[in-house]
């Protein structure tokens, strides 16, 4: 069987190298026994890739089973995966056959493989090895003849450097990668997948079909698609239903697409450690902010110090400095060490010594704290919203989520 037969059986949109050469190494490893870990962003179709595998193979007449780790509760995911005998937990008031028992001789389709917690990790890892495993509250070994195929969306080997996936299964999975391209590496295939969803909902809705003039079609291919397949035929079906006009222009396509902030280059750019940059970045902020506060401190102490505590003009030449101490005081955290300074009361004679009232207590010059603090006011100023705290902050959602563990602010 060919590539384009392939595409007919399965129903599989494009004619971009990249997704060729994914369904060529689909079809070569079929056959095999080989483990497969398809790797590609969420909505790119890594659960159709599964599917070939196992109707290409000698398991094609087995069970397959589509499993996704990251929807079963880590509490209950090893008695789905391995089976319980009866009494094992609570509320287990019979034995049941576990996944990998249920598709003896079959395929078991893993995605999210990644969200699996460590035990269950190194059971999967003994399945892998030796074909055995055991029922949960069970000490009789169980062999099982399955193939395993799993799917993630992230990078597996970052988990396993930062400790949450263990490395020897990682390379017990990753016999053979399978990569599948976003559809921003797709560029060609856009429109024809367009297409192809507008013609199938139109003949489902029994509407009018949709013809997309050319600067709608421009607007389509530029687009990033972050969800990818599963987002444009979102889109297409939104079209399909809600379009009166059946020709659509850019300007109406442009109100079912989301808005992209910023320029956005249609393919993302590897541009090395983004990431550790982002974080120098954010380090220089805090110095270049913490030497420029330092400096008007000292500046306003000298003015004090020189007028004999005479403050009225110093307040009203240093008003919007001042105004900014009092909303930094406000937005600091009740466990941080501030300067306390009372607010000038109109009441007050003009010769009120303001600095005898004010507590002088030593600032914290941690770039930890400092660091911890910025990232609560980004969080408090958009309520709680990471991507946008990650946005003004000038990092990514993903160091953002990793800073906020690492300084316990959640």
């Amino acid at each position: 069987m060919d590539i384009q037969d392939i595409k007919n059986r399965f129903g599989i949109i494009g004619n971009s190298p990249l997704l060729n050469r994914a369904i060529d190494t689909a079809r070569q490893v079929a056959p095999t026994d080989m483990s497969v870990l398809i790797t590609g962003e969420s909505g790119s179709g890594k659960e159709v890739f599964s599917h070939i595998i196992h109707q290409l193979s000698a398991r094609k007449h087995g069970t397959f089973i589509a499993v996704n780790c990251g929807a079963i509760p880590e509490g209950t995911i090893d008695s789905e995966l391995f089976g319980h005998e009866k009494g094992s937990f609570t509320g287990a008031h019979e034995a049941r056959k576990g996944y990998f028992e249920v598709a003896n001789g079959g395929t078991i389709f893993l995605d999210e493989v990644a969200e699996l917690p460590l035990g269950t990790q190194a059971r999967l890892l003994r399945v892998l090895e030796s074909g055995e495993y055991l029922r949960v509250g069970s000490s009789k070994v169980q062999k099982t003849d399955v193939r395993i195929v799993a799917a993630t969306n992230v990078d597996v080997y970052d988990r396993v450097k930062s400790g949450k996936f263990r490395e020897d299964l990682y390379y017990r999975l990753n016999t053979v990668p399978l990569r599948i391209p976003s559809l921003k590496e797709r560029k060609e295939d856009i429109y024809l997948l367009f297409r192809k969803f507008a013609a199938d909902f139109s003949d489902k809705y029994r509407s009018p079909g949709i013809v997309l003039e050319p600067d709608a079609i421009q607007v389509l291919s530029n687009y990033s698609w972050p969800g990818n397949v599963r987002q444009l035929k979102n889109i297409a079906e939104q079209i399909c239903v809600l379009e009166k006009d059946r020709n659509v222009s850019a300007q109406a396509l442009l109100n079912y697409i989301p808005n992209e902030q910023g320029n956005q280059l249609p393919m993302a750019l590897n541009t090395g450690s983004k990431e550790d940059f982002s974080e120098r970045d954010i380090l220089y902020k805090v110095l270049f902010d913490m030497k420029k506060d330092m400096m008007d401190l000292k500046k306003l102490v000298a003015e004090i110090i020189q007028n004999g505590g005479n403050t009225s003009h110093i307040v009203a030449d240093n008003s919007p400095y001042i105004n900014q101490l009092y909303q930094d005081i406000e937005l600091s955290s009740p466990n941080e060490p501030t300067l306390t300074i009372k607010h000038p009361s109109n009441n007050m004679p003009a010769d009120y010594n303001y600095a005898h009232d004010a507590e002088e207590v030593e600032e914290s010059l941690s770039l930890v704290d400092k660091e911890s603090d910025l990232i609560k006011k980004a969080l408090k100023k958009h309520k709680g919203k990471r991507k946008f705290a990650a946005q003004e902050l000038g990092i990514s959602e993903r160091t953002l989520y990793r800073k906020i563990k690492e300084l316990n602010l959640s």
